[in-house]
């Protein structure tokens, strides 16, 4: 920050990047001012007070950022050294107005359907949490409401994670890696007692659990020690514009227990598992958020999340797989495109693709015109509507796993055209390669009953020592396919296949689609559960078929 130095960073512009490392220094002085700012000569006090001010009359994005320039003026607020008050505050009062409800706030205005991370561990509920627990006393009513949100947000927030620790993939910035669980230890620094039936023990469970995830990948590190730019493996497809060599490392946000006593709860508490674990069910298995419009599910031992009407407010790269697919699995992640030329470089995974010029190009679900959360006989389901091209309209129905076909759950299109299309609809990728070999896997057989591949009218089913996932059209005779995808397209694995339904759709037809996607992560006993329930299809509720004629 001294512009003399040859390693200073440079004078701050409108929509600088630069203004994301305002937030930890500001932190920093905040916290540590006595370790940090004390010991500093006034002249590099002045050239810490000028940049970081800096900030104060520059445009910023109207999104998170806006906490950006927050804690810049709150570390210098705590250290005596001049900040703006009145940007402080019409900051706080500008972000308090993307707040929707339930402690969930768009990353952005009215208008924005953005709900991702960023919307908790990332950012927002991050940095109130933090902002309650060192403004509180200055600013105590904003510092409790902030308090509130959490809790509200934490009973839905547990739903985003799976009884072995990994977080949904979900949106962008996924780089960040473990940061997603940054909001457990937000609610941690800020002292924030959970709400029943969550507790200290399940707090700590989550996110340590999630830490040990990580621990099991070891290729997230780059050989000079450094985390490399990716998922669980180096993946520039899934990089966005924005990252830098020092992206991946947002994922120190989690670390914010260190900064409590041994004596915390936190840390004095016994690591408790899940509340899905619990055999007195203590999170229901099936929940509906209104806000971020998803349907969270933890039913046969897979954590996953039904998803419509959220979108990125900018054309971000591979923004259709990031928020725009139908479903999001802890245990399959999801996949991005690699190329722009064939349907194995489009990749789509849990999602329609619909091409009108015999497959080069093809479209998936990005901008809806119409996203709803509904109930029907009990059980709740998302609607929506988009138009790839002027004369198409594409209704959807998702609908969550039943009691009786709990592995399974149903997507409904009505595509009605007036120009012929071809269709692909896939299930979740996984994993493609055999177990002792690494190769393709082959035929599925009943020699090697629980390794392969195998497609055919109607149906397509890949099983691996990922678990097994399949996909059968309960209505359109759509032919199956198992699609041998781009390698490095799927967050999780590096070699994926997609199990898919593919049809061609006349000019002037309105048609149908009833599709049902099977998926069963590995798991203890699951090869000998697989078959049995791949076999129990589930039934078309009377309400869709109702709606269908």
């Amino acid at each position: 920050m001294d512009p003399e130095s040859p390693e200073f960073w440079g004078n701050m512009e409108d929509l600088d990047q630069r203004m994301v490392e305002a937030c930890p220094i500001g932190f920093t002085l905040a916290i540590a001012g006595k370790d940090f700012w004390d010991p500093l000569t006034d002249k590099q006090k002045e050239n810490i007070a000028s940049w970081l001010g800096s900030m104060n009359d520059k445009e910023m994005p109207n999104t998170n950022w806006l906490w950006f320039r927050v804690f810049a003026n709150l570390g210098l607020k705590q250290n005596g050294a001049p900040f703006s008050q009145s940007r402080l505050e019409a900051d706080m009062d500008h972000l308090d107005t993307f707040h929707r409800g339930d402690g969930w706030s768009n990353d952005g205005p009215a208008g924005y359907t953005q709900m991702d991370y960023y919307s908790g561990s990332f950012a927002i509920q991050y940095l109130q949490l933090l902002y309650a627990k060192l403004a509180g006393d200055s600013d105590p009513k904003r510092a409790e409401e902030y308090r509130e949100r959490a809790r509200k947000y934490s009973l839905d927030f547990a739903h985003y994670m799976d009884p072995e620790g990994h977080a949904i993939p979900f949106g962008r910035s996924l780089t960040y890696r473990f940061a997603t669980v940054g909001f457990w230890s937000a609610l941690a620094f800020a002292d924030v007692e959970p709400p029943a039936p969550l507790s200290w023990g399940v707090i700590k469970g989550m996110l340590l659990r999630n830490l040990r995830w990580w621990s099991k990948h070891p290729d997230i590190f780059q050989p000079n020690g450094m985390l490399n730019i990716g998922y669980t493996y180096p993946n520039y497809y899934l990089a966005e514009n924005y990252n830098s060599p020092g992206s991946p490392y947002w994922c120190m946000l989690t670390f914010a227990p260190l900064a409590l006593p041994k004596e915390h709860p936190f840390w004095t508490s016994k690591e408790e598992p899940h509340p899905f674990k619990s055999s007195s069910s203590l999170l229901p298995e099936i929940k509906a958020l209104k806000y971020p419009l998803h349907i969270m599910v933890h039913k046969a031992g897979h954590t996953f999340l039904l998803s419509s009407g959220q979108k990125c407010h900018y054309p971000l790269k591979s923004t259709q797989a990031k928020y725009g697919h139908f479903a999001y699995s802890a245990s399959f992640g999801y996949s991005v495109p690699t190329g722009g030329y064939t349907i194995e470089q489009y990749v789509p995974e849990s999602a329609l693709a619909l091409s009108d010029d015999e497959g080069e190009m093809w479209k998936m679900r990005r901008d809806v015109e119409n996203a709803e959360l509904s109930t029907e006989d009990g059980s709740p389901y998302l609607y929506s509507e988009m138009r790839p091209w002027s004369d198409v309209k594409v209704r959807t129905w998702l609908l969550p796993p039943t009691d009786d076909a709990p592995s399974w759950h149903l997507r409904v299109h009505h595509i009605q055209s007036g120009r012929r299309l071809q269709s692909y609809e896939g299930a979740f990728a996984i994993k493609g390669t055999a177990k002792a070999t690494g190769r393709a896997l082959g035929a599925l057989s009943s020699s090697s009953h629980n390794e392969g591949t195998e497609a055919g009218e109607a149906s397509a089913l890949t099983v691996s020592e990922a678990g097994a996932v399949g996909i059968v059209d309960l209505q359109a005779p759509r032919s199956g396919k198992v699609l041998d995808v781009d390698s490095n397209s799927n967050l999780i694995e590096a070699r994926t296949v997609l199990p898919a339904l593919g049809m061609d759709i006349e000019a002037g037809k309105g048609v149908y689609f009833v599709t049902a996607v099977f998926a069963m992560p590995a798991s203890e006993g699951w090869t000998e559960r697989w078959r049995q329930a791949w076999e129990k299809k589930p039934v078309i509720p009377d309400w869709i078929k109702e709606a269908m004629k």
